[in-house]
């Protein structure tokens, strides 16, 4: 990074600004109610943060089995299992001044209504930023790339037939 540039001039830089899909301009200075000042400074938060956020998010939501596809959830399991869980796993964000966008992958458990879940993530992805970050979120896009049936437990719970 440059001497006097900022993060966001820095992000902004390595992202095409025709590609992008959230607002990228510096917020215009603010005077809460009341009319006290805010004192100086400034809060930054980092893309894995609003990634964390809107993975637990979605993860809450009812008839979510999992995130990601096959190949990234074969490597979560992997890290479950040594305690290093991935939250961020299946979402992919991009953070501007004051807004967000966000990619969700999911898994829905069989025999949820796919719509209605993905429409749940939707909401409740948009929620926590909003509430927990102070993003406004502009998109989330919803990718449903498999259907986890029951019986698919099952087959991992059986007992092997040869030794």
């Amino acid at each position: 990074m440059a001497s006097g540039e900022t993060v966001s001039e820095t992000r902004a830089a390595k992202t095409p600004a025709a590609a992008s899909r959230v607002d990228r301009a510096p917020s215009a200075g603010r005077i809460p109610a009341g009319g006290e000042s805010e004192p100086a400074g400034r809060t930054t938060i980092a893309d894995g943060v609003v990634a964390k956020v809107a993975g637990i998010a979605a993860r809450e939501v009812s008839g979510v089995h999992a995130l990601g596809g096959g190949g990234a959830r074969a490597l979560g399991a992997i890290r479950d299992a040594v305690n290093a869980t991935d939250l961020t796993q299946g979402v992919k964000v991009e953070v501007g001044e004051t807004q967000a966008a966000a990619d969700i992958s999911i898994v829905v458990a069989y025999p949820a209504p796919i719509q209605d879940v993905a429409e749940n993530v939707r909401q409740a992805v948009t929620g926590a930023i909003t509430r927990l970050v102070g993003l406004q979120v502009v998109e989330v896009n919803v990718d449903v790339n498999d259907v986890h049936l029951p019986s698919d437990d099952a087959d991992d719970d059986a007992e092997s037939r040869v030794s």
